[in-house]
């Protein structure tokens, strides 16, 4: 695995990547279901967070929609990759689109079996899987579900990347710093858009924690590429150092 090059002391650059692999395209329905659930979250029943963990930046509710829409697409793209293997397929456990308020949420994304995946998001030309170091100790368990009822430690890690740009849409439409939007309005921007996804690959636990204790790290405040200032403090890897995940499928 390769680090980030650090140059100047705050920036820290991409040298190992994988380009976006075009086809892979969300049918109508599925658009709507998880509009309908982001929306719901954003601006309805439910609530996210509205900042990173160690974060300093206030999330507004546009901000909190398309995070979440995005962030169910990449649940869902990976739940269709398990369809190359049918048998396998049927023993996973339903993408979750129950509307939780502020401090519930899922155990994980895609279970299979006792196996427990957690399915990261970002943008089509992005190349690191980021997961804030507040929320993650030295043996990779996911701290905030410690001494809970709930899973701490996930076996694998999936990146997938999303297109369009999402936040740029919602930019470009004034409303993405929107505190409410009419349903309608907002449904209409979203499906003027193709969207496609783009599996990048996975991590594992013990890859996790090979990154804690070597310290992969982008700091807070640290500029990523020489020009993206980060809110909060992350491990990372980056897309080229990931595993095939159609492989890990296959293997089950």
């Amino acid at each position: 695995m390769f680090k980030l090059e650090n140059r100047n002391s705050n920036e820290y650059y991409i040298n190992s990547t994988k380009r976006f692999k075009e086809g892979n395209i969300f049918k109508e329905g599925t658009i709507k279901k998880v509009f309908d659930f982001a929306y719901e979250m954003a601006f309805g029943n439910g609530e996210h967070r509205d900042h990173r963990t160690g974060g300093l930046l206030n999330r507004k509710k546009g901000q909190i929609f398309i995070n979440t829409f995005q962030g169910k697409l990449s649940e869902l793209g990976v739940y269709n990759l398990f369809f190359i293997k049918p048998e396998v397929y049927k023993k996973l456990s339903q993408p979750d689109f129950d509307v939780y308020g502020l401090g519930v949420w899922d155990d994980s994304d895609i279970e299979l079996d006792t196996i427990k995946f957690s399915i990261k998001s970002t943008k089509f030309y992005g190349n690191l899987l980021l997961l804030e170091t507040k929320d993650w100790n030295r043996q990779g368990e996911y701290i905030p579900n410690i001494n809970t009822n709930k899973n701490a430690k996930y076996d694998y890690f999936v990146l997938v990347r999303i297109k369009p740009d999402g936040e740029k849409l919602m930019k470009s439409n004034k409303v993405l710093y929107s505190e409410s939007i009419y349903r309608e309005d907002l449904y209409q921007i979203v499906k003027s858009s193709k969207w496609e996804y783009d599996i990048v690959g996975y991590i594992t636990n013990s890859d996790l924690q090979f990154i804690i204790k070597n310290n992969f790290i982008l700091p807070q405040n640290s500029l990523l590429n020489g020009k993206i200032l980060m809110d909060a403090e992350n491990y990372y890897i980056q897309s080229g150092d990931m595993k095939d995940f159609k492989s890990l499928i296959q293997s089950f």
